[in-house]
């Protein structure tokens, strides 16, 4: 009978991408042997840009298909909970669905593991009563994944919240010397519910069969090494870990797209192709990289003085971090409001401002593209890592501050950005200087050889005898 993998991601595109990628994968090197079953949750609102991409996956890749649960929704108001807790809370309300699901899935094919997203932990009591071998998927790589196993043994080390602790440095197993206030954003706070969810989910983390983590032997040393060493687990063995990565979603155009981004992006895309190699600066800051109007001025500013070609992906200003949202299309957005006076004219032909998401891979991949001032999101990461092009940090939430030490002081792939103490605010000085830094100097050259370095490496994991292929085989072999 052929077998089926379940994977439980929780609701939105950007953490099932990478984990439906880890399904592909494995219908790739075994279409014979397994078929995919997505479990879908519902609840936070109607998402016709999911429904498409539901559409779309189910098209072009017959042997992955999906199960939706009913529609639920959170009675704790948002204003009390982080956006990752009330992800937690929806995954809660859906276990009595994920039971019911894998019930009638295997009654017409063996369950051969469930897999789930590291917010989806509550799902591991559900795999544990049926019986069936479950996997935790971390979207992120192997630093952040240091920091969420010894955070168990961190929260012991304090009564304060994290968000307090302005002065406080932890020394963690497998990271860089990292600040209390630049813990992962959902932990900062003791206060908010979803502090204690993660607490919760981490401390069973070693009660999985393995860990499969979207990274690649060899570009995170110091975490990969302190978790094979069993330092970041301390009251039990570390699982099995399996590193599949680089898992890069494909870059599928989406259905119904308006015709003005196609508009714009034929635009920025025919003046990427004329300008000289590896002579622009490439920024944007993520779908959820909102940032204050008086942030993107001074981003102008230093754009500007810097003299160097850039594309800026420039998504509507907020100064409430709290009502981050992932915008796509930006189209309302006035640009002469939020830019100096004169800066559209004075950087015409030097630069442009796009107003909607872009296909940002196929942005890295062009060749005039020199540098990326990036958030430090983990597949913002991995898509600089495979294409080869060096990263300006300039962290924003999450875990973001992890990943930025990591791509400065372990990999070197990266230079960071200073931000101010007490808002993280970058001033246009410091951009004109670290874009001035990467773009122009020994430092920045160094740089980009090691990114074209790691991008062999990268490519190399998914080979004949690759790291990632080998770690696939051995997560088949696991679950029979």
């Amino acid at each position: 009978m052929k077998q089926t993998i379940v994977i439980f991601p929780p609701p939105g595109l950007a953490d099932i991408n990478s984990m439906i990628e880890f399904g592909k994968l494995i219908l790739h090197h075994y279409p014979h042997n397994f078929s995919i079953t997505i479990l879908c949750t519902h609840g936070l609102q109607n998402n016709p840009t999911m429904s498409s991409y539901i559409q779309r996956i189910s098209n072009s890749n017959p042997s992955v298909s999906f199960h939706l649960f009913p529609c639920q929704r959170v009675d704790t108001p948002p204003s009390r909970r982080r956006f990752p807790g009330i992800l937690i809370e929806l995954i809660r309300l859906n276990l009595p669905n994920a039971r019911n699901a894998l019930h009638e899935i295997s009654k017409t094919s063996k369950v051969g593991a469930l897999i789930i997203h590291s917010f989806c932990m509550p799902a591991l009591s559900v795999g544990i009563e049926l019986g069936i071998p479950t996997f935790c998927f971390r979207a992120s790589g192997a630093s952040s994944l240091a920091v969420l196993l010894n955070f168990p043994k961190i929260h012991q080390q304090t009564n304060d919240s994290f968000k307090d602790l302005t002065d406080t440095v932890f020394q963690i197993p497998g990271c860089l010397p990292l600040r209390a206030i630049h813990m992962p954003s959902p932990l900062l706070d003791r206060d908010d519910t979803c502090y204690w969810d993660f607490l919760n989910g981490f401390s069973n983390l070693p009660k999985v069969n393995g860990i499969i983590v979207n990274t690649f032997d060899g570009f995170e040393p110091i975490a990969m090494k302190a978790i094979k060493d069993g330092l970041c687990v301390s009251d039990g063995p570390t699982p099995p870990l399996y590193y599949v990565g680089p898992l890069i979603a494909s870059n599928e155009k989406e259905e119904g797209k308006a015709n003005i981004a196609t508009d714009q992006e034929e635009d920025y895309m025919s003046w990427l192709d004329k300008q000289p190699s590896g002579s622009v600066v490439f920024l944007c800051f993520g779908r959820m990289g909102t940032l204050s109007e008086k942030q993107v001025r001074e981003i102008a500013i230093g754009l500007e003085n810097s003299g160097k070609r850039f594309l800026w992906v420039l998504k509507k200003p907020s100064d409430d971090k709290s009502k981050m949202t992932q915008q796509m299309y930006n189209f309302d957005l006035d640009l002469a409001s939020v830019l100096p006076d004169g800066f559209t004219e004075r950087t015409r032909g030097l630069g442009a401002v796009v107003k909607s998401q872009v296909p940002q891979m196929e942005v890295l991949k062009k060749e005039s593209v020199g540098g990326f001032v990036t958030h430090c999101g983990w597949n913002s990461v991995l898509e600089a890592v495979v294409t080869g092009v060096p990263m300006i940090a300039w962290p924003l939430h999450a875990e973001q501050h992890v990943n930025r030490n990591a791509l400065v002081e372990d990999m070197k792939i990266a230079i960071p950005v200073e931000q101010r103490e007490e808002d993280e605010f970058v001033t246009a000085t410091e951009l004109e200087a670290r874009v001035r830094e990467l773009m122009e100097s020994e430092k920045g050259r160094e740089l980009r050889e090691r990114s074209r370095k790691m991008k062999d490496m990268g490519l190399a994991a998914f080979g004949d005898s690759g790291s990632s292929k080998l770690a696939l085989q051995r997560f088949i072999d696991a679950i029979g």
